[in-house]
């Protein structure tokens, strides 16, 4: 029995529900990332009152610090980190194959790298992945899989197909955590014939979702919709579908047109770390003097913390300039709640049937950037 079902559909654009052991996560869904099992400077009810159904652990760093027979003793990932609901693990293969300078070796059996915490050798392997996520004991667990730069060259797209087939036929069936849901990763870049080759091998296999990896790592924003658009209808349609690593506003809209239900980013929390805040218009860049005297919140009618409690642009900047953690804390939960209204507007939008329309508004207060000033000193 499938762990998703289909609600609405509008054009391909998709509204649904997954069943999960801690819970349902509604479709279209982002997942704030929590890569060391925390979403940072956040509680996980803040995260919960944003709007989150779900949250994506780090098997990588989670694996080395504090290990998973730490996390597993302590009562399992949800126990550990405070988070009730649904957790996705990823598999480690994103950070070992991105964090290249540390890659020791790979080969069929799994891939060596050195630990980006004290340099020690480590193996991950499909089986060594998936005893680590049972340990874990999240509610999705991504297999371990390769994902070559868009600039790779077609042989090593090639092998990186190859390759990722033969893990997730070894991972495929291996032990799980009670109720936990297992995602096959397809691959090959915005090549048609191999990423199709990738496609129809994944889901010839009882996986219960699948996910498009590879993508939005260096090609340009056309081929990545391109390959969406033509690649997205290959998956089941019983079955949900995760775009593994994209989270501004005009993506995240351009493929749930295309069909695709989940998705995952640093970028609402990395942005807010720099200082910057997303709004409706573009983002905002704190640390610009033009803010000093902003009496402002960070954007009219906003319903995050930041703003519905009445701190100014002028504070906030304030905050940034002066690195203060109360700063990174209010823009973090400005831009989840800003990410999240927006996934919550398109699901609704698709309910109703009006989502090409939704999505045409909100591109366009997007591209017509930052209002101008209209305060006055």
């Amino acid at each position: 029995m499938s762990c998703f079902t289909l609600e609405a559909t509008d054009g391909a654009a998709r509204a649904g529900c997954i069943r999960t052991a801690h819970g349902e996560i509604r479709t279209p869904a982002f997942m704030p990332v929590g890569t060391k099992a925390t979403v940072k400077s956040l509680l996980p009810a803040e995260v919960r009152a944003l709007g989150a159904d779900v949250i994506l652990g780090n098997t990588y760093h989670l694996h080395l610090r504090p290990g998973e027979d730490v996390i597993e003793e302590l009562g399992g990932l949800h126990v550990f980190s405070g988070w009730d609901g649904p957790i996705l693990t990823d598999s480690g293969g994103f950070q070992v194959f991105s964090l290249r300078d540390t890659l020791l070796e790979v080969d069929d059996e799994g891939a060596t790298f050195r630990s980006v915490y004290d340099g020690h050798p480590e193996r991950l392997t499909p089986e060594g992945v998936a005893e680590i996520q049972r340990r874990l004991g999240g509610d999705i667990a991504m297999c371990l899989d390769i994902c070559p730069p868009a600039d790779a060259s077609r042989a090593d797209h090639e092998e990186a197909v190859r390759r990722t087939q033969l893990w997730a036929e070894r991972q495929v069936d291996l032990p799980r955590a009670p109720g936990q849901l297992r995602f096959g990763i397809a691959q090959g870049g915005t090549d048609r014939e191999l990423r199709q080759r990738s496609l129809e091998g994944l889901v010839a296999l009882p996986f219960d979702g699948f996910a498009l990896g590879g993508l939005a790592v260096g090609e340009s924003r056309e081929e990545m919709l391109d390959t969406v658009a033509w690649g997205t209808p290959s998956l089941p349609a019983d079955r949900p579908r995760y775009f593994m690593g994209l989270g501004d506003a005009e993506g995240i809209l351009e493929v749930i047109a295309r069909g695709i239900d989940m998705f995952d980013c640093v970028l609402p929390t990395r942005t807010a770390r720099t200082g910057s805040a997303l709004t409706a218009r573009g983002r905002l860049n704190l640390r610009n003097a033009r803010f000093t005297r902003d009496p402002r919140p960070l954007e009219d009618g906003c319903g995050c913390p930041a703003c519905a409690e009445g701190f100014s642009r002028a504070f906030v900047r304030h905050l940034v300039t002066q690195r203060e953690l109360l700063g990174l804390r209010l823009l973090s939960l400005h831009n989840l709640w800003f990410t999240l209204r927006l996934i919550a507007g398109a699901r609704e939008a698709i309910t109703r049937g009006t989502f090409d329309a939704y999505r045409a508004g909100v591109l366009a207060t997007l591209a017509a950037g930052p209002e101008e000033e209209t305060w006055q000193r």
